[in-house]
């Protein structure tokens, strides 16, 4: 009876560890799941700020090639930046 008692003792303890063992491996994957959806969350906003910057530099190279033709056209259109062939040519 008293072999009995501290078998079953033994037993409960033995139980009681493998559950303590398991919350606490249950409380790990929880923390990794956790873990991993908000990296998951963070690189989907790292993505969409990419996209976001790729898209406002294509706008700005555009813009840019806009203003270099402008600029090109004023110049060309202005004698102070006329070349010199003209005045050489009379000499």
């Amino acid at each position: 009876s008293k072999v009995e008692s501290a078998r079953s003792t033994m037993m409960n303890a033995d139980m009681d560890a493998v559950e303590a063992e398991n919350q606490v491996e249950l409380e790990e994957k929880t923390r990794l799941i956790n873990q991993v959806l908000e990296l998951q969350h963070t690189l989907e906003d790292l993505s969409a700020r990419v996209d976001a910057v790729k898209e406002e530099n294509l706008k700005l190279k555009s813009e840019n090639q806009v203003l270099g033709q402008y600029i090109e056209n004023l110049m060309s259109a202005s004698s102070v930046f006329q070349t010199t062939d003209t005045k050489s040519k009379r000499k």
